[in-house]
Order: structure tokens, then sequence, then C-alpha cells
């Protein structure tokens, strides 16, 4: 089933007002989104085809580039610079099955380039994407703007925050031992007032209950930044 048209416009005029994605040739935008344009070009995620994100080309400069910034700045390695195996499985479902997000309100939770959430707005949702790195906000930004979509972004942990959404995605988010226990407790609360969907490729501290798979995609990945040229990732809905 097709998105209606009418709902799209709807959606978008609701978060026409809120905090929005500058465009990429904006004269005031600030050091980080000046880091992620020098740092990145114009790219396409492979299972995503359809849409623009900034991207690192190569690997090893940006994350060398990154390491010197953030020693400056105290942020995070540039996860965001990737299209991961996670929010691109995400991002295909919603592409291809735009009537789960339309009209909904969604939160792209450590989204990253925020590719999901830009997929969302895509198909008619009102779209926040959270992020701790203030250089991942950034690229929010300027990929929302390429793509032509209204991306509110989210700085900061929204970790322990009341649910003002009907859907949380979380796209490869069981890396890490600490990461997954911050997190897992809020995200089962949260299930119990909202949707919520874990993409995970096979990251070893995904949680073994409460989780039932919805869909599977294959990603093709690169060996630079995965120990295999593709992944499958599961699509789970996450229960309390």
């Amino acid at each position: 089933m097709l998105c209606d048209p009418t709902a799209t416009i709807r959606c978008a005029a609701l978060v026409h007002s809120a905090v929005q994605a500058r465009v990429a040739g904006d004269v005031n935008r600030g050091p980080e989104q000046e880091f992620a344009l020098a740092h990145t070009v114009p790219g396409r995620a492979p299972l995503v085809p359809e849409l623009t994100l900034r991207l690192a080309s190569e690997i090893t400069p940006i994350w060398q580039a990154t390491e010197d910034w953030l020693a400056e700045r105290n942020v995070d390695p540039p996860f965001w610079a990737f299209a991961w195996p996670g929010g691109q499985a995400l991002a295909r479902h919603v592409l291809d099955h735009p009537a789960t997000v339309a009209g909904r309100r969604v939160l792209d939770f450590a989204a990253g380039s925020g590719i999901a959430a830009i997929a969302c707005a895509r198909s008619g949702a009102a779209v926040e994407a959270a992020d701790i790195d203030k250089l991942a906000i950034a690229a929010i930004g300027l990929n929302a703007a390429a793509n032509g979509v209204a991306v509110t972004a989210e700085p900061g942990d929204v970790v322990g925050v009341p649910c003002r959404w009907d859907l949380i995605m979380c796209g490869d988010v069981c890396y890490e031992a600490p990461m997954t226990a911050h997190i897992l407790p809020w995200l089962r609360a949260m299930s119990r007032e909202a949707e919520v969907w874990v993409a995970d490729p096979g990251r070893a501290y995904l949680p073994r209950d409460g989780l039932a798979a919805f869909a599977t995609y294959r990603v093709p990945t690169t060996l630079e930044l995965e120990d295999r040229i593709e992944r499958q990732v599961t699509l789970y809905r996450l229960s309390g």
C-alpha cells in the first residue's frame, strides 16, 4: 500500500517550523558542518541508492582527521560518515513499505548519518534524529537538505526522556556492552508506549529475549569496515 500524498504534505508542514537541517550552502553553517563537508563526498549506499549522503571516500584519512578534531572538541569517532548495515536495512524497509511510517512520529535513535530518518521523512513521517555526536548532527542536517526533506536533529542523549514518538528506530546499536546496557532498559520501557525496531547485523551484544523478527536484508559491506563483504541484517520488534 502506498502512502497518501496528502498525509505526506501534512506531515512535512508539521515539522517545517521545527529545528530544520540547513542547506549545505548556508553561509551560517558551523565548524561541524564545515568539517563534514571537507572530509566527505556525496555518495550513495548500495542498498539505498535513492538517497544521497555525505560519506567518507576513504576510511583512514577521515578517522585520523577526526581523531585530531575530537581531541580538541571531545567528540566521537566518525561513525556518521558511513552507511552502516543496520541503517541501510531500516531505510530500505521504509522506502519499500512507506505505509509503516506515513503520518507517524518517528525517532531515528543513534542516527549517525541519518539514513533511516531521511527514508522516513521521504515516506511521510514527522521525524526526529538523535545522536550524541555533534558531527553526526551536522551530517544529518547536510544529508537531509541534500535529499530535500525535513528532519529535526536532536543533539545529545535522549535515553531517559518520556516517550513522544509512535515509532523508534535503532540501527546497529548493540556493538558494545556499555552502549547496550545504557540504552536497552529505556528502549524496553519505550516499547510499552511506542513501537521499537532494532536492526542488527549480528553484533555480539544483541539481547536474546523480547525480540520478534519481521524482515531480513543482505547488505553489501566493505572489508575496511567489516570482516566480510556482506552482512545479513535482521529487523526486530522489541518488547518490554
